[in-house]
This record gives C-alpha cells, structure tokens and sequence, in this order.
C-alpha cells in the first residue's frame, strides 16, 4: 500500500511533525510513505516530493496580498506536483493543510474529481469551510454556515491587503471541495467535528483521532537542573506558557496581566518568545528563546507547577497534552477544542479573556498542589493521548478505505 501525505511543511511544525510520525506509522506497518510539501523540510523517513520552488511561494505571497487568491494560486507547480503524483500512483492519499502559499486547490482537485482515490483529509484549522480566514471565532464571526462575505478577519492569516474576495472564495471552495465524494475527513478535536458537520461539508463522513505525544520523552522528571539552565528560580511557583508564535491570539497580553496579579513567590515563564518579545517582557516574567531539545522541554513542563494555555484560537493544542504527560494540570479558555485535553482532574477550563478567573484557577491549582495533580495528568495521557496508538488509528482508517 502506498499512502502520500500533502502538508506545507515536513517534520517541522506541529502539522510537520504529525505528518512525518504518521509517515513512520506506516512505514512500520509495511507501507510506501511518501509526504508531499510546499515550504519547510528537515530529514525524513519517507520519500519526500517538493511542489513548486521558492518563487512559486512568493507569487502566491503576492496573489493572496493583492487579490485575496490564497489557495488559487501555484498553477503550474500543481499542475506538475499531479504528473509526480501519478507516477506514485498511491492507494490513499491524505491531506493536512492544503493553505500555506504552495497549491492550487482548484487544480488539484479538478484532477482528483476524475480519478477514483480514496482521500483522509485532517483538519488542523476551519480555512477549507471559510472564504478567507483560517479561525473565525477569534473576530466571533458565523457568516462560513451560510456563505462568507465582507470578512471581518482580512487581516488575519492568510492576509490580503486591499481586496475582499471572501465571498467569490467562498463558492468557489465549496464548488471545489464537493466536487470530490470519495473524502473522509478527521478532526482532532470534537469541537471541530461539529464545525464541519455545520459547514458545507455535513454530508461527509468525519472521524475524531485526537493528537498524541511520545510517552517515552514527555515524562515527568526529577531533574531541577532545568531551572538553573534557564534562569528560574528554584524556589518559586512556576506558571509555564509554550507556543511556537506568540502573539494576542495565543495569550500573550493576558499573561502580561495576569502578571500583576501574582504573589511574591510566583513566576510566569514563557517558552518560544523572539528577542524583541523577551526585552519587552515587564519585570517578573521570564523569556525563553527557545529549549535545546524535546528533553528540556519536557524538564521545563516536568517543574512547572501549572500549566497555563489562554489561548484565544485552538483546534486541539498538543502543548496541553505534553503538560500532561509530564504531569503538570493545565488551565486553558473555553476555546476550540483545547478543554477536551484536560477532566475536572487534571486542570481547568475559564471563560475566555477572563484573566481575572484565569488566575483564581491557577491558584487553586497551587493551593492544592502538583504532588496530587501529578499522577492523575499521567494517567490521562496515558489513556487517550499515546502518540503510537492515535497514529495506528490512522492506518485502520486506511485499510478501511481500500
């Protein structure tokens, strides 16, 4: 069997990542893995196929800035990407985010409309069900259930600068999408299984396979030496942040003032800051670049004493489950799918922009303390969240297609 993935990135990124684990799923189970991408590529176990080049990366840049194209750029890199694509011949084929400045869906799917290949299409945002945007409850829009138009969110990724097509974007994806039956979609979340079930998607079969974590490296250690490597007190009560871009989607400004909040033995420490958002930083919070590796990453979740993810965009954050496996309870908004990582057990969920409440929920949390809460994250993880058993999940969809 022959499985070819097609994503923005390969392992790298979240979406990246995933890909590239499920890539390895299959080759353990005696399968053909191939991942096509358009941008970012580091070393992969399977046979990679890169659609377009730089170029065709900054002609769609400037076709979604100008004219709002996003996604109906790329012609020609497609149009060869399909001539790769059919000497692979592959018996299913499986979509991540078909967004990222690198495809021309219209084309790929107008070929795919006349061949008979089963398709898996993992969501990972909203943008195939929208005329523009890739999340529209961060601007509280529903105008996606009936049909978009005079988008609230331009500026927001994928941005265009002068030009509003989010309606004309809007028939023509549905025109498209639907113009191929055989597809089943996967969501991680529930939260995003309805979102589909409400779009123009309903009639399309949909399937929940939370993301996972490797068991074996988000694991809870004893190593305080982390807290020296990095510039943290060993005697406060750490509230740990992590996000690969932060900006106020992700919480930055809520942590900023939920800083002020804080007693004299609490500190705020946020991973995967840039250099000017570390020197911004007001007195009290401290900055991470960056960690070496996965292994301090999980040191850093394995000393924290909460975990905390206000996030005001999410579809199902892994960062949350990475807490949890190191044993840390997690304090989140009630967005997207991030509750659905954590029970009444392990964390808590607060009324998004609340920070007010957010941090009436991390003290309780302190209050009770990480000894009770530690083994008790574990176990969830355990349960529904082992990296191997949600990708193996992939490969029975598989099979069950063919």
């Amino acid at each position: 069997m022959r499985i070819i993935q097609i994503n923005t990135s390969v392992n790298t990124g979240s979406t990246g990542r995933i890909a590239e684990e499920i890539g390895q799923t299959v080759i353990a189970n005696g399968m053909e893995s191939y991942i096509a991408y358009g941008r970012i590529v580091r070393d992969s176990q399977s046979s990679i196929i890169r659609i377009g080049n730089d170029w065709d990366v900054k002609c769609h840049v400037l076709a979604t800035r100008l004219w709002d194209k996003h996604g109906f750029s790329s012609t020609h890199a497609t149009k060869r990407f399909i001539d790769e694509l059919k000497k692979v011949n592959p018996n299913i084929i499986h979509f991540h985010n078909l967004h990222g400045y690198y495809l021309n869906v219209e084309v790929l799917f107008n070929y795919l409309s006349r061949v008979q290949i089963p398709i898996v299409w993992t969501l990972h945002d909203c943008w195939p069900m929208t005329g523009h945007c890739s999340y529209f409850d961060y601007v509280n829009c529903n105008k996606w259930e009936t049909e978009c138009c005079k988008c609230p969110n331009l500026k927001g990724y994928p941005a265009t600068l002068f030009i509003d097509k989010s309606k004309e974007n809007f028939i023509r994806k549905k025109r498209v999408f639907t113009s191929v039956c055989n597809i089943t979609f996967v969501t991680p979340s529930h939260w995003l299984k309805g979102i589909v079930e409400h779009s123009y998607f309903n009639s399309y079969p949909v399937k929940v396979i939370h993301n996972g974590v490797d068991l074996k490296v988000f694991e809870p250690q004893k190593d305080e030496k982390v807290k020296v490597k990095y510039g943290l007190s060993t005697e406060n009560k750490i509230i740990l942040g992590v996000a690969s871009i932060w900006d106020r989607r992700k919480g930055l400004t809520d942590f900023i003032r939920m800083n002020q909040m804080l007693a004299k033995n609490e500190q705020i420490v946020l991973v995967g800051l840039n250099k000017d958002q570390i020197r911004s930083l007001p007195k009290g919070i401290v900055g991470v670049s960056r960690t070496e590796n996965m292994y301090d990453l999980a040191a850093l979740y394995s000393v924290a004493d909460v975990f905390v993810n206000p996030t005001w965009v999410d579809n199902f954050p892994t960062t949350n489950i990475e807490a949890l496996a190191c044993g840390t309870p997690v304090v989140t908004y009630q967005t997207g799918g991030s509750p659905e990582a954590i029970s009444k057990d392990t964390g808590r969920i607060v009324e998004k922009g609340n920070v007010e409440a957010l941090y009436q929920a991390v003290s309780e949390i302190l209050e009770k303390g990480k000894r009770y809460y530690q083994p008790l994250c574990r176990k969830r993880v355990e349960s529904f969240f082992n990296k191997e058993e949600r990708y193996q999940d992939y490969i029975e969809l598989y099979k069950s297609l063919l």
